[in-house]
């Protein structure tokens, strides 16, 4: 039995077109609702997104599987397609539609995700860095925000930091290269113009590297 569901009218929030297609099941409202939802959370994360398609595959009732679901998801992006799903006779949890439909989407992300990355590598490879500046500092949990020219805040991790994490303060002008992580875009390699800890930091590398293969100055003292 093969049943296709139409074509999904984006919510208010949404402009992606959605088209979900059943095989070998009934089609779903609560399967389409969930759908929408997981498309909705990649159409945050990439913006060149113009088309998803859906496929959800039930076995044949002669194939005693478990009844594991099988789901592929295809979006339709500049310059292609990116096609992912989830394998169900590795994951038996995939009796369940919604864990199954959940899987694809993980799957799916990873693969905008990686789009993502060289796409912004393309377009950024000869720009020079973004600027911003510190507005919070989370020191004991090792992280930071940084509002950005246009008024967005991204997230940094102190291991991004260039230099010493600890002298960085609020208000510190930043440089920073902009990348996607696993909760959307965020801030790597950032190093200080200067602000707050920038003049210490410097003065820091500066006398590190004053003091790596070089000798001490000795004045000559008179007799």
């Amino acid at each position: 039995m093969f049943f296709v569901g139409a074509v999904l009218e984006p919510q208010l929030d949404m402009r992606l077109p959605i088209q979900i297609t059943y095989r070998n099941m009934r089609k779903s409202d609560a399967v389409d609702k969930f759908v929408r939802a997981k498309a909705a959370e990649l159409e945050k994360r990439c913006s060149d997104l113009m088309g998803c398609r859906v496929a959800v595959e039930a076995p044949h009732r002669h194939q005693r599987l478990g009844n594991l679901y099988h789901v592929r998801v295809y979006l339709t992006v500049s310059g292609g397609e990116l096609v992912a799903g989830r394998d169900p006779a590795l994951h038996h949890a995939h009796e369940d539609v919604f864990v199954a439909v959940r899987d694809a989407f993980r799957a799916t992300r990873r693969e905008l995700m990686d789009y993502v990355r060289e796409r912004r590598g393309q377009v950024k490879s000869h720009e020079e860095p973004s600027r911003g500046r510190v507005t919070k500092l989370f020191p004991e949990e090792g992280y930071g925000f940084i509002t950005t020219r246009d008024g967005r805040e991204l997230y940094f991790h102190q291991n991004s930091v260039i230099g010493d994490f600890a002298r960085l303060a609020r208000g510190a002008l930043v440089r920073f290269a902009e990348e996607i992580g696993e909760k959307g875009p965020q801030a790597s390699t950032v190093q200080w113009i200067r602000g707050p800890g920038a003049a210490a930091d410097t003065a820091a590398a500066g006398a590190n590297r004053g003091s790596i293969g070089t000798r001490p100055r000795v004045r000559a003292v008179p007799r």
